[in-house]
């Protein structure tokens, strides 16, 4: 477990019979009632962090009331009267003018994830969110579990308490945000190579074809950053009465070598993780079944299984050092935790995904120095500290794929950003090579792109084998992902320090009532707004119309520079190979090179987009990309900035701060100004490109102490 401050400073509380009010924040409010005047001080499974700087507030406490005041929210509460009412407790929201009472409901609430997509075709229902149109939302953490002081989930041993934590923040929906991630842990820091394509397919493959697909996917100029295995990896055929979807014993008929596999993996450069199903425990079939069973006190001789149990302290030190440990010796990088089995446990209230998460989380971090996450299911609040998430087991039709973009953002209004979906579709009938290249091309602008499918033969996430013209449009996709990933790694910089998502909902910049009515599109980082295409074409030449709306002030398309006029619909074309991406006035994006394999560490050459409009400033984060020594100050920053006065714009490359050693000794920078006609000039040698509108400079090399400023006239 981590240090946790889960016991806020005494003065920022207030507390009169029965009841307890914590001010977290100016807009965050921990509301606690007990009739015995004992009160929950250690962390449960949501809130870790109480202890905050103290917000100002006032208040003041009679025989008859208890009030609180900060600059945003007043609390009003009536003693005498029976506890918690919604006579009693009333919180103003002075903004807004709203009140909200105890009981009341949201209206409006802007939804938070799901579970798991698992066999949907289209919409599922979402959990609540911690942000509304009404301005406020409620968590209700009575009945959650805690943490007792060795880490161990527990039951609460109050009875008859109201623990409840209300959320004030009328629109200000990133500030809620921040607020929730310093008090339940910020979003993780994840490491840079997840940002890759990653392929993973639910087949029996053998260790000669995977490694023969990478070959394959090498010479194609597809480039992967992971290579996971499902479920066949390991003994499917074990038998005895187990299934078979639970193992931990490598199939050697598959694999006659899976320390050579993994070793030959990671010098293409690629990462790799292993698929579990740890429901059914471990059966005499199972190579550490002996050792296992000694270690839980049973005979193995007895060969009697031993029953999967996450709440067992014995049971999953076991699972973690006697199953998993060796094959991360082996060089197995991370796991993917493909838990369906219920949500119920041996410790009542303890759903086991949300434990398993947790666990796993832990131990995979457990040596310090390694970057831990899990790639699994949603399991509730507070799992936000746990990515990546595992959307499941998706039915592959075009409403499937519709719902994805609303579905990957509101999930944004728990802190939940890093989902990554089946891209293609997981199962049932295969759909037209059209809806395989707009996956792609979502899976691009999407938080991690993971091809996948089942394991029927006509299911193919492979690029090359669709026909050509979608095999091209596929394959620019999946390279322009990895040319992205500075950009990228930049934003989960920004999530981790904020905790803000790569993908935000329209109504974070904006909440007029066109914000709240486009769900296809959303901001992708600081400086992009998405809008994949998401339906079929209907014309014979395979374009399609739809409607983006765009906020105020001027945007441009990222890749034609054909500038926008903001705060208002546009109706956009898009052939295949078309993705509408959009650029804000005065965004810097930094990408890498296009590369056909590789292209997933701090590159030696950047290609800077930059366009017109107004002043901006870009921060672009490096580091050792897995480690984490980022806690301790070892990671670079390179700053740029805009600068527009008249029609002079100013665009500059700090010098590099922070630990030089992380970077490239010398790094080439390419500079576009994209978006700006022919009268566009600069200070610097350039070339003009009209089918992009670019002012397109000649390279420069800098060292890291090295800095660049380049003039451009006529900017309107």
């Amino acid at each position: 477990m981590p240090d946790l401050t889960p016991i806020a400073d005494p003065a920022a509380c207030v507390t009169g019979p029965h009841v307890r009010f914590t001010i977290l924040t100016e807009r965050l409010l921990r509301l606690e009632y007990s009739p015995t005047d004992q009160y929950e001080d250690r962390p449960s499974q949501a809130f870790w962090y109480r202890q905050q700087p103290v917000p100002q507030f006032s208040s003041k406490i009679t025989d008859k009331t208890v009030e609180v005041e900060t600059e945003f929210l007043k609390l009003e509460y009536r003693l005498g009267q029976g506890g918690f009412r919604r006579s009693t407790l009333s919180i103003h929201l002075k903004q807004s003018g709203k009140t909200w009472r105890y009981g009341m409901r949201s209206k409006g609430n802007l939804g938070g994830t799901a579970r798991t997509l698992d066999s949907i075709a289209g919409k599922t229902r979402l959990e609540p969110g911690l942000v509304s149109r009404s301005g406020w939302a409620v968590v209700d953490d009575t009945n959650s579990l805690i943490f007792d002081p060795s880490g161990w989930l527990t039951r609460r041993s109050t009875s008859g308490n109201i623990d409840l934590y209300f959320f004030g923040f009328g629109n200000e929906f990133a500030e809620c945000l921040r607020d929730f991630t310093k008090i339940a842990g910020p979003i993780p820091l994840i490491p840079r190579y997840l940002l890759g394509n990653w392929w993973s397919r639910y087949w029996t493959y053998t260790q000669a074809e995977l490694q023969t697909l990478v070959e394959d996917f090498r010479k194609n100029d597809v480039p992967l950053s992971v290579c996971m295995v499902d479920m066949d990896w390991h003994v499917t055929k074990t038998g005895n009465e187990a299934s078979g979807w639970t193992g931990y014993t490598w199939n050697r008929d598959l694999f006659p070598d899976p320390p050579g596999f993994v070793s030959w993996l990671h010098n293409q450069g690629l990462k790799t993780a292993l698929n579990l199903h740890p429901a059914e425990g471990i059966y005499p079939h199972e190579d550490q079944f002996a050792e296992m069973a000694f270690f839980m006190g049973l005979d193995p001789a007895v060969q009697k299984p031993i029953p999967f149990n996450v709440t067992g302290r014995r049971f999953m030190e076991g699972y973690f050092n006697i199953l998993l440990h060796p094959l991360e010796k082996m060089g197995i990088d991370f796991w993917w935790l493909d838990w369906q089995q219920g949500s119920k446990s041996q410790m009542p209230g303890l759903d086991p995904l949300w434990a398993l998460n947790h666990l796993h989380f832990q131990d995979l971090g457990r040596d310090g120095h390694k970057r831990p996450f899990v790639l699994s299911r949603w399991g509730g609040l507070g799992n936000h500290r746990y990515p990546i998430g595992f959307s499941g087991d998706t039915i592959i039709r075009w409403k499937s794929l519709s719902f994805q973009p609303r579905f990957t953002a509101t999930a944004a209004n728990v802190g939940f950003g890093w989902w990554s979906h089946d891209i293609g579709g997981h199962m049932w009938k295969e759909g037209s090579p059209e809806l395989y290249v707009r996956w792609v091309q979502f899976g691009l602008f999407s938080p991690i792109l993971r091809l996948h499918s089942s394991n029927m033969p006509e299911l193919d996430r492979r690029p090359w084998s669709k026909p050509e013209r979608y095999f091209q449009a596929a394959r620019e996709a999946l390279q322009l992902r990895h040319a992205f990933i500075p950009y990228l790694y930049s934003m989960a910089w920004r999530a981790h320090q904020t905790g803000l998502a790569l993908v935000l909902p329209m109504y974070y910049g904006d909440v007029s009532k066109a914000a709240f009515a486009c769900p296809d599109q959303y901001f992708f980082g600081t400086e992009l707004i998405a809008a994949p295409v998401v339906k079929p074409a209907r014309s014979r030449k395979g374009s399609i119309r739809q409607r983006v709306w765009l906020p105020k002030e001027a945007w441009f398309n990222f890749f034609s520079g054909k500038e926008f006029r903001g705060g208002r619909w546009h109706t956009i074309r898009a052939t295949l190979e078309d993705i509408p991406v959009f650029a804000k006035a005065g965004a810097i994006v930094p990408l890498g090179p296009k590369t056909g394999w590789g292209g997933v560490g701090n590159p030696k050459t950047l290609d800077i987009y930059f366009f017109p409009g107004t002043s901006n400033r870009f921060e672009l984060y490096e580091d050792d990309g897995e480690t984490t020594g980022y806690q301790n100050g070892e990671y670079a920053l390179t700053v740029f900035t805009l600068e527009k006065t008249g029609s002079v714009l100013t665009f500059k490359i700090e010098p590099v701060s922070g630990e030089h050693s992380l970077i490239p000794a010398k790094r080439q920078y390419r500079l576009h100004l994209r978006g700006v006609d022919a009268s566009v000039t600069c200070d610097h040698p350039s070339t003009y490109d009209p089918d992009t509108r670019t002012l397109d400079l000649e390279p420069v090399e800098l060292t890291p102490d090295a800095g660049l400023s380049v003039i451009f006239q006529n900017c309107s």
